[in-house]
């Protein structure tokens, strides 16, 4: 079968692929559905070279604000902003727990303590510091 220029390039784009309903099997009808079921969405507007991207996604004012928020989650930007963030948290986090193990006196004094164990000594030893002071 030839294809307009037009056609073919609407061919390009995934949703007008296997339009027609006849065409279809059991489980790819089952998946578009009813065509009438399915929403007008209007073309963005631009010069047309888009590829037909304009009319998968609706426009920015018709996505929930849960949408707007995994769209804008899921860009590699986003992500390594976020890793960014969260390795600096964890380093000023690690960082905390080191200034804090310098402050405390254990046997011997190189000995490695894990994060709850530098905790419980630091509660144990505020607690000592202050009977000191109350005697």
């Amino acid at each position: 079968m030839m294809l307009s220029p037009d056609q073919a390039a609407d061919s390009d784009h995934p949703s007008s692929a296997h339009s027609d309903p006849e065409s279809l099997s059991g489980a790819d009808a089952k998946v578009l559905g009813n065509v009438s079921d399915l929403e007008p969405v209007e073309e963005a507007e631009g010069d047309g070279k888009g590829g037909g991207r304009a009319a998968l996604y609706p426009h920015p004012q018709q996505l929930s604000r849960e949408e707007k928020r995994r769209r804008r989650r899921a860009t590699a930007k986003y992500r390594s902003a976020h890793a960014t963030r969260e390795r600096i948290r964890v380093e000023a986090f690690n960082l905390a727990f080191a200034e804090l193990r310098k402050l405390l006196p254990t046997l011997p004094p190189d000995k490695k303590l894990s994060k709850i164990e530098i905790l419980r000594l630091a509660i144990c030893y505020i607690s000592y510091l202050n009977h000191v002071l109350d005697v």
